[in-house]
């Protein structure tokens, strides 16, 4: 049924029930002509293409190779030869990893010259416990990850680091993706029973949420169009969300298909105290937790006692404050709940504490409120006195961790609230009742459903359909998104965006054979597919510039060359501190909190780890504070926390440069490195500049980059010896080069100035 767009932005409560009068019959589907067009590409089948034939036949090392030459070859062009194996490595290390080499390990791959050598590096790689933390990183930008729930307090989801934990391990193990998907969308329900696939539903529970939410029938529809829409574009690529008020403008998708796909959603229930199997972390949780509590006690009991002597008057007042049809279902009795009542009553159960109970003695203090007694007056201000005194014992809080999970489940329940069709989005016209189904464009048949006592069972459905090796998108989107992570595109350019309105592939042929590959070959093995490319000849490709083949192809999206990539915001820290000696490479745990600068305001917000080691831990363990990003990320296009990043921006600005060089934190690294160079050159000036090189860059410096470094120090070292004699600065060694017998003061800290340019450069924060 088309819809006129007469209300894009307005929303509504999709599983509100609506009165009978309001309802109206289900349209009967269009006939559909005879003579059907084809469908659109991405809805065709995955068919695997025969292997082109070539003419620069040795090139070829991998399939994949075949059809990237079959295209340049079309175009008149030849691809480019290998790069050196200082550069491979120093690619491939970043690439998977998200780290440096070090200069040990560039050294051995050079001077390997086994006929496995590439293949020996490559799974070295692959088997690295840092692999899942690259992988992680980017499918967490997909699963809109973040430590807190976002809007105006912006509290803390402390259980959300299993989540990024659980892909973590997912990654290293290498579970198959089809598993990988099917329990982060119903993982409650196809493993009841089983931790880590309950964990996974944190996907779902990641959408940002408002804790201070008057209208929770509202909040229902937001929460659960922000879980269609992640699932839709993350897994299928798919702008399902276009057609919540009006059928898709340019993909056959209607908003029949809308919300028969969102009802696979209409029970799905966020649950944070779930409780987790008691391991390390969870013991020492427990153990801060009660000293905190111990020493407390006396503070918290006396406001329980105030809160207790009003418990009821606070509950009812929490109650009336939210919106009519909300407090229709919070004020029903428990035993009349339908499954809609049910959702509302849970939800508001999330937020619910005595803390904010005591909101109804605030507002009982003010003599225009209905409910103002001296009494309470009273209570109001013993209450406030006994908040500021417990404030006192905030450093005993544990800092991170927690006791429970935050997942999604269906509360025990199998019956799910109903699912409308809505007028142009508008929650109060409801148009009829539609039942979970797949969208019509796949021709799919209707979805079996097997319900249980304690589940509905349609996400599992749901789950199962998406993950199937017969789905023509899904295997195609993932190995889409790994080629983009690679070579710095995709195949299909609008990674998430498979519709009409979207890119077409590049080379549709290379596009099936990695799909087709991916899971009738490799059992959906991620390692796999990721060894295939990373061996090709096309990833081997050297990044030097051809005048010649940009004239025909001026994006490089045919790969006549390796395409050169700044690295990531998160690979520019993590780097920086690899080099400077200075990371802790622990991997998992609750996220930590490094220092962040005075005067941005964190407030309350940011609370810095006591531990100074958690400072130094890699930037996908920093705090995911929806209020306040880690400043230090923001300037390199670092994911949003609010919504699925697709695909990181690659911007240049002159507030990257400003903050490589300004940033205390970086010259504090760059005094670090400094310190590690000198210490491991063993005092030997030229080996010095070796030694800056091979970390930073795996090569060594050339006669003209040594003679410019010498000319730097040298000129560097005057102007500080000037300024020193002239009264304006004085100079010591930096603390960690107090040790070092007979170093000049003066030359280095020339040195530490000149390691900075030196990091400040292009091809440290390029991989090449």
């Amino acid at each position: 049924m088309a819809m006129s767009l007469l209300a894009t932005a307005a929303v509504a409560a999709d599983d509100k029930p609506a009165d009978d009068a309001a309802k109206v019959a289900a349209p009967a589907a269009a006939a559909v002509p005879a003579a059907a067009a084809r469908p659109h590409w991405a809805y065709q089948p995955v068919q695997r293409p025969e292997l082109p034939d070539v003419k620069q036949k040795a090139w070829v090392r991998t399939p994949i190779d075949a059809f990237v030459l079959a295209k340049l070859e079309a175009k008149g062009l030849k691809p480019a030869n290998d790069t050196d194996r200082a550069t491979y490595i120093r690619r491939a290390t970043l690439d998977v990893l998200g780290l440096l080499p070090t200069p040990e390990e560039v050294k051995a791959f050079v001077a390997d010259k086994s006929p496995d050598a590439y293949e020996k590096l490559v799974d070295r790689l692959l088997a690295s416990p840092h692999y899942g933390e690259r992988q992680a990183r980017r499918w967490l930008d997909l699963a809109r990850y973040a430590d807190s729930v976002g809007y105006t307090n912006d509290e803390l989801r402390p259980n959300m680091f299993r989540y990024r934990d659980y892909v973590i391990n997912a990654f290293n193990s290498d579970k198959p993706y089809d598993q990988f998907v099917k329990e982060q969308i119903a993982g409650d329900e196809i493993a009841p029973g089983n931790q880590e696939a309950l964990v996974a539903t944190g996907f779902l529970r990641g959408y940002p949420d408002d804790s201070n939410s008057r209208d929770l029938v509202l909040k229902k529809y937001e929460n659960t169009t922000d879980i269609v829409d992640t699932t839709g574009a993350v897994f299928l690529a798919q702008t399902i969300g276009c057609a919540r008020c009006h059928d898709h403008k340019f993909d056959k998708i209607s908003m029949k298909d809308y919300y028969s796909f969102r009802a696979f959603f209409a029970n799905a229930n966020a649950s944070d105290n779930i409780p987790a199997a008691k391991g390390e972390q969870e013991i020492k949780f427990l153990e801060a937790r009660q000293k905190y509590r111990d020493a407390t006690k006396d503070i918290r009991d006396r406001q329980k006692a105030i809160i207790d002597s009003v418990r009821d008057a606070a509950i009812k007042y929490h109650k009336e404050r939210f919106l009519p049809d909300t407090r229709e279902s919070l004020f029903k009795p428990e035993k009349d709940w339908n499954a809609f009542d049910r959702w509302i009553n849970h939800r508001d159960s999330i937020y619910l504490n005595d803390a904010n109970l005591a909101g109804y003695l605030e507002d009982a203090s003010d003599k225009n409120s209905p409910n103002y007694s001296e009494e309470n007056v009273q209570k109001w201000a013993e209450y406030k006195k006994l908040r500021t005194e417990l404030q006192a014992y905030d450093d005993l809080r544990p800092e991170g961790g927690s006791e429970n999970i935050s997942a999604v489940t269906d509360l025990g329940h199998p019956d799910s609230p109903p699912t409308f069709v809505l007028f142009s989005g508008i929650h109060d016209k409801p148009l009829y009742e539609v039942q979970p189904a797949y969208p019509e464009i796949f021709g799919s048949p209707a979805p079996v459903i097997n319900a249980t006592d304690t589940t509905s069972g349609r996400r599992a459905a749901l789950a199962g359909w998406i993950a199937s090796a017969d789905n023509p998108l899904t295997a195609r989107v993932f190995v889409n998104r790994v080629w983009n992570q690679y070579f710095g595109h995709g195949i299909v350019e609008t990674v998430s965006d498979f519709g009409k309105a979207g890119a077409k592939p590049t080379n549709p042929e290379l596009l099936d054979y990695l799909a087709d590959d991916f899971v009738k070959t490799d059992g959906w093995s991620v390692k796999k597919l990721q060894r295939e490319i990373l061996l090709s000849s096309t990833y081997r490709e050297s990044s030097a510039p051809r005048a010649d083949a940009a004239a025909v192809d001026p994006t490089n999206k045919l790969l006549w060359a390796f395409p050169r990539q700044r690295l990531d915001a998160e690979q520019i820290r993590d780097a920086l501190l690899e080099a400077s000696g200075e990371l802790n490479d622990k991997i998992g745990g609750p996220s930590v909190s490094p220092p962040v600068p005075d005067n941005l305001g964190a407030g309350k917000f940011w609370r810095v780890s006591a531990d100074h080691q958690d400072h130094n831990r890699r930037s996908l363990y920093i705090l995911g504070r929806r209020s306040v990003p880690y400043p230090l990320l923001v300037p390199f296009d670092a994911a949003s926390l609010q919504q699925i990043h697709s695909t990181r921006d690659v911007t240049t600005t002159p507030l990257q440069a400003l903050t490589l060089v300004n940033a205390d934190l970086v010259y504090q690294w760059s005094q670090a490195l400094a310190g590690r160079v000198i210490r491991e050159a063993s005092g030997n000036e030229q080996a010095e500049f070796d030694r800056l090189y091979e970390i930073l860059f795996s090569r060594l410096p050339d006669k003209s980059e040594k003679a410019a470094l010498v000319e730097f120090l040298n000129r560097h070292e005057q102007v500080l010896k000037d300024q020193e004699s002239s009264g304006k600065l004085t100079i010591n060694l930096p603390t960690n080069l107090k040790d070092t017998k007979g170093l000049d003061p003066i030359r280095a800290a020339a040195f530490v100035d000149l390691v900075h340019a030196v990091a400040n450069s292009n091809e440290f924060i390029y991989r090449l």
